[in-house]
């Protein structure tokens, strides 16, 4: 695979179950070690740095997993301020989980999701539509430069659905960054991001802008028949 992602761009990363897409933004993320090549993130190889200078390259790249990576008997407001550890302190983070810091901004990000209402619920207790809200509302409070996100709508209805992907697109470029999102819905892939890379057993077989593309393209490329 030979791919790169420049400042101000929005990819769809498509293929079926097992393509390596999750694989792909987890060496991203330094979460995967790759066994041959190199990757760059953000001018930096996350599989070489260690200590400080991982946790600074953390604090600028944020991501929603699948799995989505919430503590179910915390409060909503702690879940989402896990978007700020990588820049805090393991001493303001402890203290946080006695008395809430920056709730404000922890509100601000919750109300452009539509859970305000939830800020000290418990979010084991929340529908799992609700849970992926929360988990947009952390990357919110961190302000990452690159975000990735896999599948971040999978639970969402189809107008929170485009709300989310908004919320990611202006989140990643309002600091000059760029998003990669899995997404399995080619309308969402093809109305919210500038460029379509699809894969099929670990590599790219389709790298084309989306005004190339149409809905009838990527179902053919999942094999969908109607």
């Amino acid at each position: 695979m030979d791919l790169a992602v420049a400042a101000g761009e929005r990819v769809a990363v498509v293929g079926a179950s097992g393509a390596g897409k999750s694989t792909l933004l987890g060496v991203l993320n330094g979460s995967v070690e790759p066994r041959a090549g190199s990757v760059l993130v953000l001018g930096t190889d996350p599989s070489v740095v260690r200590g400080r200078e991982l946790r600074r390259l953390r604090a600028r790249v944020g991501t929603v997993r699948q799995h989505l990576e919430l503590v179910g008997p915390l409060r909503v407001v702690h879940n989402v301020n896990a978007g700020r550890l990588a820049s805090w302190s393991p001493l303001r983070a402890a203290w946080s989980l006695l008395r809430p810091q920056g709730v404000e901004d922890v509100r601000a990000a919750l109300t452009r999701v539509g859970l305000a209402e939830r800020l000290f619920e418990r979010t084991d207790r929340l529908s799992g539509g609700q849970r992926q809200r929360v988990a947009l509302a952390r990357l919110l409070v961190q302000h990452p430069e690159l975000v990735l996100a896999d599948e971040p709508a999978s639970a969402l209805d189809p107008a929170l659905a485009d709300s989310a992907l908004s919320l990611l697109g202006e989140l990643a470029l309002a600091d000059g960054g760029a998003l990669l999102a899995c997404l399995h819905d080619p309308e969402l892939a093809l109305r919210h991001c500038d460029r379509v890379v699809g894969l099929v057993d670990g590599r790219i077989t389709v790298d084309s802008p989306t005004a190339g593309l149409t809905v009838a393209d990527l179902e053919e490329f999942y094999g969908v028949r109607r």
